[in-house]
């Protein structure tokens, strides 16, 4: 992995993020940032939320807010992380959109009788089966 130098401010991480340069690029996903930085993008451009929470580097305070994120693809994003906290980690297998519980139940941290219990509570014949191909790769 490259040491990247910090992203410094909102603009920096926009133009990163929708850059052609794949160096450009790659520096959004992996560069930490202030939190101020974070902070003002949400704010400034709600449409790259999700291209926060894909960066390797958020703290775990972006982690939470971002978890609770009115946007499920932002959520879903959240969910892939390979490292969540464990509360984080809790409510995104109990979020309301399918898709959601599913990505934080691909993560490998989840135990295996919380996957178990949701499959045994899914109601969809879709839920169930990518439940049980995860299971099944566990």
């Amino acid at each position: 992995m490259q040491d990247w130098p910090p992203i410094e401010s909102a603009e920096e991480f926009r133009r990163l993020r929708l850059s052609n340069s794949k160096e450009e690029y790659s520096r959004s996903s992996w560069a930490a940032a202030p939190d101020a930085v974070w902070a003002e993008v949400i704010d400034r451009w709600p449409e790259l939320r999700v291209w926060v929470a894909h960066n390797r580097s958020i703290p775990a305070h972006l982690i939470d807010r971002l978890a609770a994120d009115p946007d499920p693809d932002v959520r879903t994003r959240i969910a892939q992380k390979n490292t969540l906290p464990p509360a984080v980690l809790e409510r995104l297998l109990d979020d309301p959109v399918p898709g959601v519980r599913l990505a934080a139940a691909r993560n490998p941290a989840v135990p295996l009788e919380r996957l178990y219990r949701m499959l045994a509570a899914a109601a969809d014949a879709w839920t169930r089966r990518q439940l049980s191909e995860r299971l099944q790769r566990a």
